[in-house]
């Protein structure tokens, strides 16, 4: 959208206004009173309340397999993606919720345990001080320029890497997001440019549904790592990617993809090839669970609390987030209690 004038400024011009489209969490009650929770993205609880929740009545929750099914098989005809991917998620989630509650068991023990002492975490966002003060060493910006700011969009894109690559130092990593707003040759202009500070990925450089131009991306560029997948759904989206080479990082959103369940296939299908699967969103704590499972879910994506704020937010941020610090920056955890770890308050 940024190639309009009137909408550029902010997401907030095109997006819808607040609380028209918006996520949503449900809530799914068994007949043994155990209750679980699960969030899914924007519009898909009118699904769950308008269709799905006649699929669900009756059935037992720990046929997870079976209800994903059911839910992607009656909905295809009107949505193989997007809002009935995102109902499907929320109710995918607090399935596993369930399952965790009534097993007593952290979810992530339900997905074949810890792989990992603790989840290394990078922040997404341009209050590069902040995020440097706190303890992070892996930083992701949001690329602030496209090609309809020509020549010096991209200076001002260069100098924005160059500036948080003298701050942070020479051992840090630094990843670009660029939210599907480039083209091909900007990209690769861009990519040559950065070159010098080392840039650890550069992700959605291109619309989601261009497989192909991804794929030239990825064989062409040599300096960084090609990523992308936030806007992908389903196994069979990411197996386009596959076919056509187009990343060397996929980054589903549990939220999204088809919650725990399908991310556990989109997971295995890419270490088949080795690749690494770093969850847009990550960080959040149903997602950290899925995280800690998986041997080939290296980082976990976090978002700070904007600068400005009483001690006490970010003190509860590091508290609800299990942070610790170490010499590769900040690392997370995933809750211990029962299911994802909800804290509801009635």
């Amino acid at each position: 959208m940024s190639i309009y004038s009137e909408y550029k400024a902010t997401r907030s011009l095109f997006m819808p206004d607040s609380g028209k489209v918006p996520g949503f969490t449900v809530e799914i009650t068994t007949d043994k009173g155990v209750k679980g929770y699960g969030q899914g993205g924007p519009g898909g609880g009118m699904l769950v309340e308008q269709h799905f929740s006649k699929l669900l009545v009756g059935k037992d929750p720990f046929d997870v397999e079976r209800i994903w099914d059911i839910l992607w098989r009656s909905s295809m005809y009107y949505d193989r993606a997007g809002i009935g991917m995102h109902a499907i998620s929320g109710v995918d989630l607090a399935l596993w919720d369930i399952i965790g509650k009534s097993l007593d068991v952290p979810v992530y023990k339900l997905l074949g345990g810890a792989t990992k002492p603790r989840l290394p975490a990078y922040c997404t966002g341009n209050d590069i001080d902040q995020h440097l003060e706190f303890g992070f060493k892996r930083l992701k910006l949001a690329i602030p320029h496209g090609p309809a700011d020509g020549r010096e969009g991209m200076r001002k894109n260069v100098e924005l890497v160059k500036s948080t690559r003298d701050k942070l130092g020479p051992d840090g990593e630094i990843m670009l997001d660029c939210w599907m707003s480039w083209t091909e040759i900007y990209t690769l202009e861009m990519a040559e440019l950065v070159a010098p500070y080392r840039v650890y990925w550069m992700e959605e450089c291109l619309q989601p549904h261009d497989y192909e131009g991804f794929g030239r991306l990825n064989a062409a560029i040599k300096s960084t790592r090609i990523a992308t997948g936030e806007h992908e759904y389903t196994r069979y989206g990411f197996r386009r990617l596959l076919e056509n080479r187009s990343a060397s990082i996929w980054q589903p959103d549990v939220h999204w993809v088809g919650g725990i369940t399908e991310m556990r296939r989109v997971a295995a299908l890419a270490a088949a090839y080795d690749i690494p699967v770093i969850p847009h969103g990550g960080g959040v704590f149903d997602c950290s669970h899925f995280i800690m499972a998986t041997v080939n879910c290296p980082w976990a994506e976090m978002f700070m609390p904007p600068p400005g704020g009483p001690k006490e937010v970010y003190e509860r941020f590091a508290e609800d987030n299990r942070i610790t610090k170490g010499p590769d920056g900040i690392y997370m955890q995933p809750s211990e209690t029962p299911g994802l770890g909800w804290d509801i308050l009635v």
